[in-house]
């Protein structure tokens, strides 16, 4: 399954490990545009110089990690459609190039699901997506969260995989790991 990564679903940096962890064991082809990358970085830039340059940082290493992910966006397929926000247009032109199925995103309103059907597309909420992954491999889904945690705590953090999923906004997934 190939799936697009919004902006929204790269920039938490415990959601982008999950899900690229995930992407790396061949649970999905994780996907993106150069435009969604830059969307990334300006969003981290607004939070102060010291956050965009680790963006910077991580995005490099995202590139290297996944040398196919890049996709075109164009603007060309869908640029007369009714988006509610016409800035994501790029978003689902990236999924036509990269013939993805999916856009993972937390702005479901911003891809209504009439018009993504129209194109052939379905938006679907990080922790669905993650929670359709879990039901497929339960063990490989907690592996990589408890991972991601192990991480978070070592870096100075002190939550454990439950506290961290639902902070995460991923309350569902945080029921299924943790139940």
């Amino acid at each position: 399954m190939r799936a697009v990564l919004d902006t929204n679903v790269l920039f938490p940096t415990i959601l982008r490990e999950i899900l690229c962890d995930l992407a790396q064991e061949g649970r999905f082809t994780a996907l993106w545009s150069e435009r969604i990358l830059e969307e990334w970085r300006r969003a981290a830039l607004r939070i102060g110089p010291d956050a965009g340059a680790v963006a910077g940082a991580e995005i490099a290493m995202l590139r290297l990690r996944f040398p196919d992910a890049i996709l075109p966006d164009d603007g060309q397929a869908v640029i007369d459609l009714n988006f509610p926000d016409p800035a994501d247009r790029h978003v689902a032109e990236a999924a036509l190039a990269g013939q993805a199925s999916l856009i993972v995103t937390a702005n479901l309103r911003d891809f209504p699901q009439g018009l993504m059907a129209g194109l052939g597309l379905r938006a679907i909420h990080p922790d669905a997506f993650l929670l359709d992954l879990f039901r497929e491999d339960p063990a490989s889904v907690t592996r990589i969260v408890r991972a991601a945690c192990d991480k978070a705590v070592a870096m100075g953090g002190d939550m454990t995989p439950v506290q961290m999923l639902k902070r995460g906004k991923l309350p569902r997934l945080a029921k299924a790991v943790g139940g």
